[in-house]
């Protein structure tokens, strides 16, 4: 026989919840965010928006995704037995970030033995970057199956550092120039990184986040095509990058929002492309007195990056916020990944959030909230402009203050830090790292200063 069960309707739900909440309106389940987006307690057919698709358009050479490692040295030597290690325990790519960027011979030592044609090298070299980007394509020999990420990225270094040392207009045509000049030679080769990370690590909200990286997208985009790149080859050559944190569902969220907004930015440019995502750990929301809860946080953000369909997934070390990670915090990294890529088998599913109610909802939320951000950095005269003028700066000053106000009045804890607090910390090993002075700037703009939410409770100064 078989048992059929009553479907209830949204008054029958209301009804159990006025009770449930004896008295209090069920209006207070309603929460607003940084965006002002509300989150509703419920959501249905009755109140569906229209479904999203958004997967990654294709595997990673028969993985689910990228699994991407964050290698940062200045020895060459212990860079590339970092490498190697990675490689060989389970990464499919590598970013180096370092004193190693500084020339083509340290950075070949840091390469040695690494197969350009099936480990893609990405970088992390800040307004450096056309010249880190000419050391790799030195490095590479020519090979036209080299697959060189050269995440070229003057906007953020520009927003972090504050200013840069030629006017940026300078920085961000050396950086298409270089991406035009060795574009022929590498036709696997990626180009700009446009992400809204300097943003989020700022404190900043999602839809700050995403507006920013769909600015830097368009302006990259735009000076590429100026300097003789073909549109096609720009568009193909732009990755994306967004953070994603311990709020797993806001995180994977804004990786299909940002799938959803390069949709109509290339559309816009004519020529519409696949994206290409980089989904990064977020650095905020690590503890630095207590850093063993940081596996908990990275795990959730691996779990939002890959549901949410990030072509690449790249977590940090859980000692970052104590210093540069070890080999045994970027070994717990790497398996963070194998265990939700082969074990859990996150990926197995083309768009997992997919049918979810909730989770299509938000996408289009957020993706909304991105793309109104980034119209009005366009009516403020561009990502440029309102730097210079402070605009943007502001807005991420109130959200971040915000963010800060709600933990302070109790509003959201975080484990380790403000709740379930260990009173014996076990230490962590980190390495040590030269310190880089900062570069002299001839122009300036208020910087985006990176913070951790826990750092308010550790003591320690913003």
């Amino acid at each position: 026989m078989t048992q059929t069960f009553p479907i209830p309707s949204p008054a029958d739900w209301r009804a159990e919840a006025e009770k449930a909440l004896k008295g209090r309106p069920v209006e207070g389940l309603v929460h607003l965010d940084a965006d002002h987006l509300s989150t509703r307690p419920l959501y249905g057919r009755a109140n569906a928006t229209d479904a999203v698709f958004a997967p990654r358009p294709s595997d990673a050479d028969g993985r689910a995704w990228d699994l991407r490692t964050l290698i940062e040295g200045d020895e060459a030597g212990a860079v590339n037995a970092a490498v190697l290690a990675d490689l060989e325990g389970g990464a499919a790519s590598v970013i180096l970030s370092g004193a190693v960027l500084a020339d083509s011979e340290p950075m070949g030592r840091a390469l040695a033995g690494v197969a350009l044609e099936l480990a893609p090298v990405g970088l992390e070299a800040g307004i450096d970057g056309p010249d880190a980007a000419n050391a790799l394509a030195v490095v590479a020999k020519g090979s036209p199956r080299a697959k060189l990420m050269f995440h070229m990225d003057p906007l953020g270094a520009c927003a972090v550092a504050g200013g840069t040392p030629r006017p940026i207009e300078d920085h961000i045509r050396l950086a298409a120039n270089t991406a035009a000049r060795h574009a022929g030679a590498y036709p696997e080769a990626t180009f700009f990184l446009a992400t809204g990370r300097a943003a989020h690590e700022a404190g900043g909200s999602a839809g700050q986040e995403l507006g920013f990286a769909a600015a830097c997208a368009a302006t990259y985009l735009t000076a590429a095509v100026e300097a003789g790149l073909p549109l096609e080859r720009a568009l193909a050559g732009t990755v994306l990058g967004v953070s994603v944190d311990a709020e797993y569902f806001d995180s994977l969220a804004k990786v299909r929002a940002l799938r959803l907004i390069w949709r109509s930015i290339s559309r816009a440019f004519g020529h519409e492309t696949p994206a290409r995502i980089e989904a990064r750990s977020s650095r905020r929301m690590l503890a630095a007195r207590d850093p063993w809860p940081n596996l908990l946080r990275l795990t959730a953000a691996g779990f939002a990056g890959a549901v949410g369909g990030a072509d690449a997934v790249v977590l940090d070390g859980f000692s970052r916020a104590a210093g540069r990670p070890d080999a045994f915090a970027r070994r717990a990294a790497r398996n963070t990944q194998l265990v939700l890529m082969e074990e859990a088998h996150i990926g197995r599913v083309a768009d997992p959030a997919a049918g979810s109610w909730y989770l299509d909802h938000r996408t289009r939320d957020l993706a909304e909230a991105g793309w109104a951000e980034f119209q009005r950095i366009e009516r403020e005269g561009g990502v440029i402009a309102s730097l210079r003028g402070g605009a943007f700066q502001g807005r991420i000053a109130a959200s971040r203050a915000a963010g800060q106000r709600a933990l302070a009045e109790g509003g959201g804890q975080i484990v380790g830090v403000t709740k379930f607090v260990d009173g014996d910390v076990r230490p962590v090993v980190v390495e040590g790292g030269a310190a880089h002075p900062p570069a002299t700037c001839s122009e300036r703009c208020e910087p985006l200063t990176p913070l951790r939410w826990a750092a308010a409770f550790e003591g320690e100064t913003q």
